[in-house]
Parts: structure tokens; C-alpha cells; sequence
């Protein structure tokens, strides 16, 4: 289908000749998903219906204590500062955005009184501004109001240097605007198709104005909201213990009526997704758990169990389990920083070696016998939606290969069989959080390593600790003060790629400067990458848009910034008696105020 094919498709949906539910279908027939195509409607200033709910409570409360079991708990509650979703799941319990990703990627309002299309004057047609109408009668926990004026401060606080904001990649290019107690306006120095990257979903949750003004800069870690949240969301807060217990009850003033259903909620952390797994399905003590990274064949043999009380839930998401090449010295410290830009690394900087290592990561027995139904191997980096899948790269296990590259690049096997260089060994510190399908994926990569002549020693590192966005914490992802590491990112992701690649940009690099708070661990820079990043940022033709991000993709795989594994479903388990609707496309407590048990 052409340009001009595609514009008269939609132009016949406009004038209700053809539904949106043809539109989609002939859309994925096409190869897009469903997000994909939505996101062309909703461009086109086709406003999306909400979908019905199945919430089927007459009445708020009732509903006792909703258990709910994170094998990594939450560090913190300030969504600003969340390091990994175990954070920004914290936080949802009572921080709202301006609107939510529901399963199909459709875009649904929270805080928002409507969604903004270019019908309603919401999109400008140029893509320079979007405008924002704010739900009334919305009350933070304490009774203040919810405005405007909250919205804009949000924008200042993250887009401030000074705050350290994980989220500052969102709100920093863009200026906000009130333009009356109920309406905001987003302007764009250019266009900007991805609007939705500021205020919605995990990474929009809004924190009042009145309690955070005193801390927007250099004293934002010390704001008493960061581990004691005031929100507008279903429960309130009543307690936290970082790493261990989030405590909330039910917001008696929520926005939305006959809501929440549970009375109170408690967010438990620690142990390990095997024993949250038997702890909801098995016991019933939970009536969910998230991320479960676990082998599949231990899920199954739990849900087949004649006594089974809960099942796996699983939907599609962008989620890459994905191994990391440190391109920096993790040894070597510079002006008080390990993994400084100013070094490089003394063995990864060898092309030959990147390519070996590569070689050595068995992602079909990955797969096999650890993920099964829960992921699927892949050489891409970006594998959703469909669109935006490169189909330029290849990827193979080929042991003797790599072995051949080495003696090609004059590293040689001493004595004890690790190869050796100009008096480097080839020897690498792996990290990785500690959770079995992990170790046994480390387990693999080591085996075939050492039979190519390298020498891994692997670290595991408690998930806590690994995902802190603690600044003294050396042990975490974003510090990577080791040579390889491992873990999954883009859970939650967004139907469109754009935040989900802007972790490979050279002005996104973790370093001390920002408390370690840049998306780019990998200390991974290219120039081509950050052109064609900045290009698809202000690109309104979806088509050439999704080129871009192909080659993005296709730079990141073949310089061998990381080495894909999987890419995983999202995978969650919860009481057969639970009622709660999943989304890969954002957090799993996106719609936690319409969670409720069926008699």
C-alpha cells in the first residue's frame, strides 16, 4: 500500500465508509500491529473510543487486601527517580498520568478530560504543539486540587539538570505552557510526532506542585514525597519500607466512581519469581506477582497442578533480555568515576572480540530450555511493533567461528588455555541480577566461552541492589562497573520506539555528572546513531520515520553495542479469581483502579 492508498483508507474511516475495527485488521494484514495502526488514526485526528470495561463492582471498597507479590521491590516512590519498573510500579499505586496504554496500544485518559487529536485542536496540524484539557474535580490525597499549574511544574522538575530526573529525556526538549487552570499546552521547537512521551504512562505520572516546588534541583533527593507520595490515584499512602513493603488504602475522594474495589493494597518485596510463581498459583497466599522470569516449564508444571489457584498471564511487549558490552574502562577510575568516558575499554575496543563474543551466545537453547513460551530469540534489538522490525541482520551460535576470528585477530591461547594479547588476557567479570533463568543464561555464555579461549567470572547481584538508582551503590546497571552485563529493558515500552532507542544517544550516557541517571549504560557513542535519532524525532511520515529506527536498530546490533538475546513477553501470575487486564505497553498497575475479584 502507497502513500496516497493509505490516505484515502483513512479518509473513508473518517467519513465512517469503513470502521476502525477494518482499518486495524487490514492494517495487520499489511504487517503493522494494532498500536501501530492506531497510532496512524489517532495522527489522522480519528479519536479512539475507550473500550468497555468488564469492572464489575457496583460500589467502592468491600474488597479486603489486594496482595500483591515483586520478587524486586520498589527503592523509592518519586516516578522521576524510578530506576526499572519495580519503581515506577510503586509509584502507580498512587501517581496518575494524563492518560494510559491499554493491551491494544490505544491511548486512554486518566487525567486528561480528553485525548488530544487534531479534530478537537488538540495536535497542532504542523506537529509543533499538543494541548492537553484536564479532568475536573480531580483531588491530590491531601485535598488540594489538581491543575494546571501541577502539569507545568512537572515539566520544569524533570526537565531541570539539576533534579538528576530519570525521566529527563521526556520533558527536556519541549517547553509547557498553562493556558487556564484546566489546560495545558506542550510546544515543540519542531515537529514532534511522538507527543505522548510526556505526561502518560509510566513515565507521566504527575506529583503535586505543592510539595515538591522546594526541592526542583540540586536538594530533589531530599524531598520527604520521594518515599511518602501524595498522588491522585486509587489508594493512599500508608506506608514504605524501601525494598521490602509499599502500604497504600483506599482513596475515599478517587476521581473515577465506584472505585477502587480493594480496601487496602500491599505491595510485598524480595525473594525470587520461582517462589512468587508457587506463592500465587501454588499456595494462593498472593493474588499476583510480577515479572516472572521463570522457566516456563516450572510455570506450566504449576498451572497443570490439580490444586492450582492461579494462572500465568502473558502478553506481547517490547521487553529485550539483552547482554551489554561495556564500551568504557570499569577498572580504570578518572576524577573519581569508574566506567569514565574519558577511558576505553582495554579488550572490548577490539572489533574481533566484540564479533567472538557474539558468536558465543546460544540464544536457541536460551530459549529452549529456559524461556519457552515466555520469549523468543532474536539478533534484533527493536522487535516491536512489527513495522519497525529490521529484517537486514542475521544471528548464529557458531563456536568454531569465533575461535577462527580470534586467531585471526593474533590472540593466542596460553598455558592455561585463556588467550592473551600485547600481555591482556581475555578475561571478563558478567554481571547480571540475581534470578535463575539469569544464571543459567550466564551459565551458557560462560561454557561456550571457555571453549573459544575466554575466561568469564560471573557476578549476580540482588535485584534491589543491581536496579538502585542509589548513587553510592556501586553494584548497579546504570554505574556497570563490570565488562559485560545482562538484564531486560523495555518493560514498560510505549507503542512508539522512540524513548525505547533513546538509550543508545551520546547525551544519554550514565556518568557521575547526572548521578548516574542517563539511559545509556553502554557508554556506547556514534554520530551516525544520534543523527538518525534526531531525525526521527521531528520525521511526521510514519513510513520514513520507521526506517529510521530500522537503522538505528541495525547500528546498535552490527557495532555490537549489545548482543540480543530475547525478546521476552511480559509475564505476570495472578489468582484465577483476579480480574486485572495486563498492557506490554505500560506499567502492569496502569488500570490498578479497575483490579477486582470475581465471586
Amino acid at each position: 500500500m502507497n502513500e496516497r492508498e493509505l490516505r484515502e483508507l483513512i479518509s473513508a474511516v473518517r467519513a465512517r465508509r469503513v470502521s476502525r475495527r477494518a482499518f486495524l485488521h487490514k492494517m495487520v494484514g499489511l504487517g503493522l500491529t494494532a498500536p501501530f495502526a492506531t497510532q496512524l488514526l489517532a495522527y489522522a485526528g480519528l479519536a479512539q473510543t475507550a473500550p468497555p470495561s468488564d469492572y464489575k463492582p457496583t460500589k467502592a471498597g468491600g474488597g479486603g487486601t489486594l496482595k500483591a507479590l515483586f520478587w524486586q521491590g520498589a527503592t523509592l516512590l518519586n516516578p522521576h527517580f524510578a530506576v526499572g519498573t519495580k519503581d515506577q510500579e510503586g509509584a502507580r499505586i498512587f501517581y496518575e498520568p494524563l492518560a494510559a496504554w491499554d493491551p491494544d496500544g490505544n491511548l486512554i485518559p486518566v487525567l486528561a478530560a480528553e485525548l488530544p487529536d487534531v479534530e478537537n485542536g488538540g495536535i497542532a496540524a504542523d506537529g509543533m504543539s499538543v494541548t492537553w484539557k484536564l479532568k475536573k474535580g480531580v483531588q491530590w490525597h491531601d485535598g488540594r486540587p489538581f491543575t494546571a499549574d501541577d502539569v507545568v511544574f512537572n515539566w520544569e522538575y524533570a526537565a531541570d539538570p539539576a533534579t538528576a530526573a530519570t525521566t529527563i529525556g521526556d520533558y527536556k526538549d519541549a517547553k509547557v505552557e498553562k493556558v487556564d487552570p484546566l489546560t495545558v499546552r506542550v510546544r515543540f521547537d519542531k515537529p514532534t510526532p511522538f507527543w505522548t512521551r510526556m505526561f502518560v504512562g509510566g513515565t507521566g505520572m504527575i506529583v503535586p506542585k505543592h510539595l515538591f516546588e522546594g526541592y526542583k534541583g540540586a536538594n530533589s533527593r531530599e524531598a520527604q514525597g520521594n518515599l511518602k507520595p501524595v498522588g491522585t490515584g486509587p489508594y493512599r499512602f500508608v506506608e514504605f519500607k524501601p525494598g521490602d513493603l509499599v502500604r497504600g488504602e483506599r482513596n475515599p475522594n478517587y476521581h473515577v466512581p465506584n472505585r477502587p474495589y480493594f480496601d487496602t493494597i500491599e505491595m510485598k518485596g524480595g525473594g525470587d519469581a520461582v517462589s512468587a510463581a508457587r506463592a500465587v498459583i501454588q499456595t494462593g497466599e498472593y493474588d499476583y506477582a510480577w515479572n516472572m522470569q521463570v522457566e516456563d516449564e516450572i510455570l506450566s508444571r504449576l498451572e497443570n497442578a490439580g490444586n492450582a489457584k492461579g494462572r500465568a498471564e502473558m502478553v506481547v511487549s517490547r521487553a529485550m533480555e539483552h547482554i551489554q558490552l561495556n564500551n568504557t574502562d570499569p577498572w580504570t577510575e578518572v576524577d573519581g568515576e569508574r566506567s569514565s568516558l574519558k577511558t576505553t575499554h582495554p579488550l572490548l575496543s577490539d572489533a574481533a572480540v566484540r564479533q567472538a563474543l557474539r558468536l558465543l551466545v546460544d540464544r536457541a537453547s536460551v530459549e529452549k530450555y529456559i524461556y519457552g513460551r515466555t520469549g523468543v530469540a532474536t539478533g534484533n534489538f527493536l522487535n516491536n511493533p512489527e513495522r519497525y522490525v529490521s529484517t537486514n541482520t542475521t544471528w548464529e551460535f557458531n563456536i568454531d567461528k569465533a575461535n577462527r576470528l580470534l586467531d585471526e585477530a593474533g590472540w593466542k591461547r596460553g598455558p592455561d588455555g585463556i588467550r592473551a594479547k600485547d600481555g591482556k588476557k581475555l578475561k571478563f567479570v558478567f554481571q547480571t541480577s540475581i534470578n535463575a533463568p539469569r544464571q543459567k543464561t550466564q551459565a551458557i555464555v560462560k561454557q561456550a566461552c571457555q571453549k573459544a579461549g575466554i575466561d568469564i567470572e560471573l557476578k549476580s547481584i540482588t535485584a534491589s541492589v543491581y536496579f538502585s538508582s542509589d548513587v553510592a551503590n556501586p553494584d548497579t546497571a546504570r554505574k556497570f562497573y563490570a565488562d559485560l552485563q545482562m538484564f531486560t529493558t523495555g518493560t514498560p515500552s510505549v507503542p512508539d520506539p522512540e524513548r525505547f532507542m533513546q538509550q543508545f544517544v551520546s547525551w544519554e550516557v550514565a556518568s557521575k555528572d547526572n548521578k548516574w541517571q542517563g539511559m545509556n549504560s553502554t557508554r556506547w557513542r556514534n554520530e551516525e546513531y544520534d543523527k538518525n535519532f534526531l531525525n526521527a524525532q521531528s520525521e511526521l511520515d510514519p513510513v520514513k520515520r520507521a526506517a529510521l529506527f530500522i537503522k538505528m536498530n541495525d547500528l546498535v546490533v552490527n557495532e555490537i553495542a549489545v548482543t540480543p538475546v530475547l525478546n521476552r513477553r511480559w509475564v505476570a501470575v495472578m489468582s484465577n479469581k483476579l480480574k486485572a487486564t495486563l498492557s506490554g505497553w505500560d506499567n502492569d498497575f496502569w488500570n490498578l483502579k479497575d483490579w477486582h475479584r470475581e465471586a
